[in-house]
């Protein structure tokens, strides 16, 4: 999406929808950004919404995955263009996601584990 808003999630809340199997219920995780304001949203019934509390970016396992991408693929480097960088964070990120014990390590919370077993 080339803006971040409530339209484009609603856009994205459907895919999620759309692409679970019919009995399994999401769970999404999601920190404060303005476009993830729920009043404005259509979230569909096969997604749990579990809202981050405010100012905890410990909490949100994609904070550790970007500074992990950054760190190790798009630090002190120089990007001739928007295009350059882009395709740099797309390789970065295709190298993070190839190996799933990676991808466990940096994004496994207990919290969350309990959080939703409740």
């Amino acid at each position: 999406m080339p803006t971040r808003n409530a339209p484009g999630m609603n856009l994205h809340l459907q895919e999620i929808s759309r692409s679970a199997a019919a009995d399994v219920q999401v769970v999404l995780l999601l920190d404060n950004a303005g476009w993830h304001v729920r009043q404005a949203l259509q979230v569909p019934a096969n997604i749990t919404w579990v809202p981050l509390p405010a100012y905890s970016p410990e909490l949100n396992p994609m904070e550790r995955v970007w500074l992990y991408l950054r760190a190790h693929y798009l630090a002190n480097r120089v990007y001739a263009d928007h295009d350059a960088l882009y395709a740099a964070g797309c390789e970065a990120w295709n190298h993070f996601t190839a190996k799933p014990e990676r991808v466990r390590s940096l994004c496994h919370s207990t919290w969350a584990e309990s959080a939703c077993s409740n």
